[in-house]
């Protein structure tokens, strides 16, 4: 094992599948003279050059359009979004080409494609800038959803993705990208669709998935020293869900709370809870709780924003809701 930052794993998972296929190159906004808009392509300019590595004009549809047509026709592209929030500006390629194109050539075209970058807030960076839209990609059959919380899940993760025949939206953090964490020396992937008990508990499942899961971390050290076992599951992979692993989780704990990064309307956690309520209704010992962030657009001020953004205070009083002990 080594200890490398989540901008490392990231570039050491690009870097390795590059030197494997040269039928994958990144493509994006500074990723190349500029090392990465967060540093995540340090040092690929200089051992794969222009042609491999290439910095874009400020046109995420463009660039997002020639990623798909290139992987249409036998390249594995990895296009860069300096955020989420400026996918929405390159949506209609991802929704309406890459998603579906095997679809509607029957099966002549694959896309393998891999679309990554942050999402969700990160501080002070005000409303269109601070949004988690892992929700609406997974709602789009043909696409699958990666939302890595360490470094060591980011490397194998993203090694899985840019493997992959299908379009994968790999999305990470920019509040995440100095993290360090001890990541597997040499080969390895993990695969997609595989959610990881991070921590066994016994009392209540509590489920969650990238940056925002340091919070049940969190509350669950707190809820330790009160006598309360927290089982905590990473998703790891939106879409595929990795609903087995869910089930047999509650059907131990009986309890569950959900943990998520985004607005309470229509999003991952209320998908949970349907598969949850159909599939282990009878070991249910208390109503599910989601936490999610305010229903407004994320707001600049500092104050604001802490209100509006979840944290292990709220996982504590929603596990203490569930356990009725408020």
């Amino acid at each position: 094992m080594k200890t490398i930052q989540f901008r490392e794993a990231i570039a050491e998972a690009m870097s390795e599948e590059m030197r494997r296929d040269d039928t994958i190159y990144l493509m994006g906004e500074e990723v190349a003279e500029y090392n990465g808009a967060y540093k995540a392509s340090k040092g690929m300019l200089d051992e794969f050059g222009p042609e491999r590595v290439l910095d874009t004009p400020i046109s995420e549809l463009g660039f997002a359009g020639i990623g798909v047509g290139s992987a249409m026709n036998g390249n594995r592209p990895i296009i860069e979004f300096m955020t989420f929030n400026f996918s929405l500006v390159g949506i209609d390629q991802i929704i309406n080409n890459a998603a579906k194109i095997r679809q509607m050539s029957a099966g002549q075209f694959n896309c393998p494609i891999v679309f990554r970058g942050p999402t969700a807030s990160a501080g002070q960076l005000a409303a269109t800038h601070s949004q988690a839209f892992e929700s609406w990609f997974a709602n789009c059959p043909g696409l699958k959803v990666v939302v890595p919380s360490n470094p060591a899940d980011a490397k194998g993760l993203l090694k899985s993705a840019i493997r992959d025949d299908d379009p994968v939206i790999f999305m990470e953090s920019e509040q995440m990208y100095g993290d360090k964490g001890e990541v597997p020396e040499g080969e390895y992937t993990i695969p997609l669709g595989v959610a990881d008990i991070k921590r066994e508990g016994t009392d209540v499942t509590i489920v969650s998935f990238g940056k925002i899961i340091k919070e049940a971390y969190k509350a669950a050290e707190e809820l330790e020293k009160e006598g309360i076992s927290c089982e905590i599951i990473d998703l790891r992979t939106v879409r595929p869900m990795d609903i087995n692993t869910i089930i047999t989780s509650v059907k131990k704990t009986n309890r569950m709370v959900i943990l998520e990064e985004a607005w309470p309307f229509g999003n991952v956690a209320t998908e949970i809870i349907y598969h949850v309520q159909d599939k282990a209704f009878d070991y249910m010992d208390a109503p599910i709780v989601k936490i999610n962030t305010a229903d407004t657009p994320a707001p600049y001020s500092p104050v604001l924003l802490a209100e509006w953004l979840p944290n292990h205070e709220d996982v504590i009083k929603a596990v203490k809701k569930v356990l009725y002990k408020l």
